[in-house]
């Protein structure tokens, strides 16, 4: 599956706002753990929650880890440009709020 099929998967994977949030957050967490850990020579990481309690599911990163990686990071750049949800509502995301 190209990463274009994927994408509005993972979109509809992320469809409650407090998930996305907190990927969002995280992903900007990780951002900012990726830079320390340069800086400072020490690896970080940081774990999903989202999916246990608010989507119910299991997180697309069991079976498309790297697809996952970058939607996650697609998603972060495209909240960022505040155009998240223009493409939530075009994917067809129910609960685009």
């Amino acid at each position: 599956m190209a990463h274009d099929e994927f994408w509005p998967f993972y979109l509809h994977e992320h469809a409650h706002r407090s998930n996305r949030a907190l990927h969002l957050a995280g992903t900007s967490l990780a951002f900012l753990f990726l830079l320390a850990a340069v800086i400072l020579l020490q690896p970080w990481s940081f774990a999903w929650t989202g999916h246990l309690f608010f989507e119910k599911n299991r997180p697309a990163t069991f079976k498309h880890p790297f697809k996952s990686l970058a939607s996650d990071w697609r998603m972060w750049v495209l909240w960022l440009l505040r155009r998240l949800p223009g493409e939530l509502r075009r994917h067809g995301v129910a609960n685009a709020s």
